[in-house]
């Protein structure tokens, strides 16, 4: 009884920590487009805002653009506004791209103000994977000619909250700093951040590092590519309330997956919870079977939230 009345409780605790994830797909960007001058220096969407400082006589930017850019296969400036995957977090077609050759913030709005953020997704820009990949006539190759150059390009993100930092988190988008150089990497997929140790925040501030340093500063392309920002507030786009869609998770207890039928024709969103509330991962379902990796998730419980057009629905499953 009292292991019942205490998951009603974390599971009241989850359900009513609403959230907004920025996808950007309101833009709605046609395959191949990019928005690179804002409407009062800002692109607002979700609950963030977006600066963006564009130079028309010059061409030149700084901060950020919104992209739907597909372009995995040119090298240099040419080709900016690409990810290196050619699309956004699970094959969507908008995505965000930001210039940091210094700190670029996002500006946290409405109910996200003095929330913490989850976590967003990243990816290296085209641009600056082939950059390190091959070399170009400023940046160098990584790893250099023979592959043992300690080479990096750190992605820094810090918390910020009434003009203090309250923490930082660090993430590679390329390491060659290993002795055995084939575990060397420059990432090409969407990779999530955890972004809850940085606690309660109006601002979060991107800036990125390199090895490759020359005269004028880093020489690797200051780039890097934002999608499905998870920040706290109230979502529009589903009904409020608990419906019954009577999926099963199997199988429960898992190991290396779980699977869950959804026979509802639109497409819904799902995430795994720990039992303490916090969000460790999001998903698109879609009509049929779906499988979820639960690999690297420790033994214990957890709690999976699916969100459809009429409402959410929950399910408890256990990682051995």
């Amino acid at each position: 009884m009292k292991n019942n009345l205490l998951l009603l409780f974390l599971l009241s605790s989850v359900l009513l920590t609403a959230q907004v994830t920025v996808d950007f797909e309101e833009f709605n960007l046609m395959e191949g487009q990019f928005l690179n001058q804002a409407a009062n220096d800002t692109f607002s969407t979700g609950n963030v805002a977006l600066f963006n400082d564009y130079n028309e006589n010059y061409d030149s930017w700084s901060g950020w653009a919104i992209s739907a850019t597909t372009d995995t296969e040119t090298p240099g400036f040419m080709n900016q506004y690409s990810s290196s995957s050619g699309a956004g977090f699970d094959g969507s077609s908008t995505y965000g791209v930001t210039f940091a050759f210094s700190p670029v913030p996002i500006e946290l709005t409405g109910e996200a103000v003095g929330e913490p953020v989850t976590g967003m997704y990243v990816n290296n820009g085209t641009y600056a994977y082939l950059s390190m990949r091959d070399g170009d006539t400023v940046a160098k190759k990584f790893g250099g000619e023979d592959g043992n150059d300690p080479d990096f390009f750190l992605l820094t993100i810090k918390g910020e909250l009434n003009g203090e930092i309250t923490d930082s988190v660090e993430f590679y988008l390329a390491d060659y700093r290993f002795e055995d150089n084939s575990q060397d990497y420059i990432i090409t997929e969407w990779s999530y951040i955890d972004l809850l140790p940085l606690g309660n925040v109006d601002r979060i501030l991107l800036s990125l590092s390199s090895s490759d340093v020359g005269q004028f500063g880093m020489n690797t392309p200051a780039y890097v590519c934002v999608d499905n920002i998870i920040t706290a507030g109230t979502p529009t786009s589903v009904v409020d309330q608990r419906v019954d869609y009577g999926f099963k998770v199997f199988p429960n207890p898992s190991t290396n997956f779980i699977q869950l039928d959804w026979a509802a024709d639109a497409n819904a969103q799902a995430a795994i919870f720990q039992m303490d509330g916090r969000m460790i991962g999001q998903y698109e379902l879609q009509n049929g079977t779906n499988t979820i990796s639960v690999r690297n998730l420790p033994m214990g419980s957890y709690i999976l939230r699916v969100e459809g057009e009429e409402g959410w629905d929950v399910r408890r499953f256990i990682k051995q």
